[in-house]
């Protein structure tokens, strides 16, 4: 498995957990973290055995954003992986998931701190759950700067626009309750659950074919970006070839033979 002194890899069964492992700093996006975490999206991706992915924070935070200092180059710590950047300029990004859109699903579990890049990379995420003391928020504007990991493109397409843009313009914190009402995340749960909360989730998503679920996935983002007549073609071409294969012939089988469905990719 990938993983690096800021980030860890385990897996749960056919879900891989990627933590975000800085817990001094509030898992400040660092060097070895992205690397770790771009890796990560990949290895998950590779790995037919993987069904979907959990993404969450060590000690009690999930990230307060970047680590400015870091990445202009301040001290030595995550040196090793600058190489990694350099060949990659886009990697940053991608490992944000701004530039990169895993095929399998991936569930947020949130506890503390999820703010600016914390929260521009939780819009890269499928499902979200968080501990009710989890915060959130674009504190961007109150520096002086400007949530570039795409938050002005995409939180309006996820919440509500003066939801969006009352976060975006004010900066300021947004604690779980007030974050699902708006739909920012999907459920809360109390503190300290929220990785147990989205191994559940996980579980069920796993149980299901996941053919299926990589094609809904794929449809559901297609058709963001098209006309809803667009869409409804787009969907027919990613879904009709979903019936052909032996996963769907093994759901139909299980459910004449009321037993649970053996799923194996095909």
């Amino acid at each position: 498995m990938s993983g690096t002194e800021h980030l860890t890899v385990r897996r749960e069964g056919a879900t891989l957990v990627l933590t975000l492992n800085r817990p001094e700093a509030r898992n400040a996006l660092s060097i070895a973290m992205l690397v770790g975490l771009y890796d990560g999206w990949l290895e998950a991706d590779a790995d037919d055995s993987v069904r979907s992915i959990v993404l969450t924070g060590a000690g009690g935070s999930f990230c307060a954003g970047m680590d400015l200092k870091a990445l202009a180059g301040h001290g030595m710590e995550g040196e090793r992986h600058r190489d990694r950047l350099k060949a990659d300029p886009d990697l940053h990004w991608k490992a944000m998931l701004r530039h990169h859109r895993p095929r399998k699903p991936v569930i947020a579990a949130v506890e503390g701190y999820c703010v600016a890049g914390g929260t521009e990379m939780l819009q890269g995420t499928d499902i979200r759950v968080a501990g009710e003391s989890a915060t959130f928020g674009l504190f961007e504007v109150r520096r002086g700067l400007f949530p570039i990991g795409g938050s002005t493109v995409r939180l309006p397409r996820q919440i509500p626009r003066t939801h969006a843009l009352e976060m975006l313009l004010t900066g300021r914190p947004y604690p779980a309750r007030e974050a699902a009402a708006v739909g920012l995340i999907g459920h809360v749960v109390p503190d300290g659950t929220a990785l147990d909360k989205a191994l559940e989730i996980a579980g069920r998503v796993n149980a299901c074919a996941p053919l299926a679920v990589e094609a809904v996935k794929a449809s559901v983002y297609e058709a963001a970006d098209l006309t809803e007549t667009d869409g409804l073609t787009a969907e027919l071409t990613r879904g009709w070839p979903v019936f052909d294969t032996d996963d769907a012939k093994e759901g139909a089988r299980a459910f004449a033979e009321k037993r649970a469905p053996v799923y194996r990719r095909a």
